[in-house]
């Protein structure tokens, strides 16, 4: 006999999850179905125990590099890359064990296994039948690929997975990381400070090929420093993986090379989990990208079906799928929720230094014949930065020249994904730079920086 609840969710990472606790808090009788832990990629092996391991990245270079001028005098550095990575599992199963709390707060149904839909909102779950008399909400997320059309299949030792990485035993003692996207760099960060010789393999012409230029620039020339090699405009055309190492064939600005490596991690995207899911049978179709098509309400083509999170498509970002999930949540409860802005999700690579951005991009300003007016500041003349030693970066805002409103911000920083947020909430709220200024700015802050590339906007920066 079938078991009816007013929605079902398949899938309990950040889309599926918050979706499902939204849902709770409106009244609704919620089951999630979820066939490996709670919290998704991003909780187990994605934006949480990442971001516990770059910490101990930058406590790592903090002690060997900055300490003595510090005046904390240490004796030699010893790193331990399997305690970093215990540290990391116990930080993500808490995490998870927290969403796990967060649906018996609110009453949620969780069931183990793998859904599959049927029509009429109907979900099987090992030969058990579930029926949603409101909706069904898709969240089933991505999962990691490698590149077997030349010669790169994950094999768990010498060509891993971004999962695979985030259970190392130990650092490798050469990795080339194909893909410099966000999470590419966050590794050949991690790497790179736990003593690998790292090598970022990128196609497209710059590493964070998504973010602004200089942001991009500023970044590469602090990888430089740290000596990871950076090949840009590559393309690898072809692997030979033995038993203890990888040689690739790179071709780049015309010519080609070969890169030998202990190990090879892969970074180039994500496969869609779309497959034995049952769009077929219950109506959902796809998008020629592989996505469920979605409309503005984040609907299916099949009655009564959502989707959300990375399955809905770009970006692919926890925070943006859980958005999605609160604004599905309400829908189905029928409400009339804020329309989600696209175009005002941020976007992070939290290496060192860190990198955020919002809206458009210098380059987008130009292709689409804007006019507008950079402000720009930097942190080498921030006090807070010069006290923490940590004045590589700065705060790059693009306004409209006749009415003041932020098109774009681009920030460089120690902590550039807690100072975008200030621009996200102005960008929202159609706040003008001469707003910004407005708002006194605590002394001394890093915020500061923000405020004085609002200034540099309109001539009348201070600080420099």
């Amino acid at each position: 006999m079938s078991q009816t609840f007013d929605a079902i969710i398949l899938g309990g990472g950040p889309a599926g999850y918050v979706c499902a606790i939204r849902s709770a808090q409106l009244g609704l009788k919620v089951a999630v179905v979820e066939r490996d832990k709670l919290g998704g990629v991003c909780v187990n092996v994605g934006c949480i125990p990442s971001k516990a391991l770059l910490h101990s990245a930058y406590v790592a270079n903090l002690v060997r590099h900055d300490a003595k001028t510090l005046g904390v005098t240490v004796g030699a550095v010893t790193l331990d890359f399997g305690t970093a990575i215990k540290h990391s599992r116990q930080v993500s199963d808490q995490n998870s064990k927290g969403v796990g709390f967060l649906m018996k707060k609110h009453g949620v149904t969780v069931i183990a296994g793998t859904g599959t839909l049927r029509k009429g909102k109907t979900v099987t779950v090992d030969g058990k039948t579930y029926t949603a008399s409101k909706a069904v909400v898709i969240a089933t997320g991505t999962r990691v690929k490698g590149l077997p059309q030349i010669g790169l299949e994950l094999n768990k030792s010498t060509v891993i997975s971004t999962d695979d990485a985030l259970f190392l035993p130990m650092v490798p003692s050469s990795v080339a990381i194909v893909g410099a996207g966000a999470v590419g760099c966050e590794f050949a960060d991690i790497f790179n400070a736990f003593g690998s010789a790292v090598t970022l393999i990128e196609v497209l012409p710059q590493i964070l090929p998504l973010e602004d230029q200089e942001s991009a620039a500023a970044l590469a020339k602090s990888f430089q420093k740290r000596k990871i090699t950076m090949m840009t405009g590559a393309k690898v055309s072809g692997a030979n993986v033995a038993d203890t190492s990888v040689t690739l064939d790179v071709e780049a600005g015309g010519s080609r090379r070969t890169v030998t490596v202990d190990t090879v991690l892969m970074a180039a995207g994500r496969a869609l989990n779309t497959e034995g899911v049952g769009f077929d049978s219950a109506g959902v179709q796809l998008t020629d990208g592989g996505f469920v098509k979605v409309d503005a309400n984040l609907r299916t083509t099949a009655d009564g079906v959502y989707a959300i999170g990375d399955i809905a498509g770009p970006p692919m970002l926890a925070h943006k799928g859980s958005r999605e999930g609160v604004f599905v949540a309400e829908v189905i409860a029928g409400k009339t929720p804020h329309p989600i802005r696209y175009d005002n999700i941020p976007s992070v690579t939290y290496c060192h230094p860190e990198v955020a951005s919002i809206g458009l991009s210098e380059a987008q300003c130009k292709e689409r014949k804007l006019d507008y007016v950079v402000g720009r500041f930097p942190f080498s003349a921030n006090g807070r930065a010069r006290a923490t030693m940590e004045t590589d970066g700065f705060v790059k805002i693009l306004r409209d020249s006749r009415y003041g409103e932020i098109l774009g911000a681009h920030i460089v920083a120690s902590h550039a994904s807690e100072l975008i947020h200030e621009l996200v909430v102005a960008r929202e709220n159609e706040y003008t730079v001469e707003e910004i200024d407005l708002a006194v700015h605590a002394h001394p802050t890093l915020s500061e920086a923000v405020a004085e590339a609002a200034l540099d906007s309109l001539g009348r920066v201070i600080h420099t």
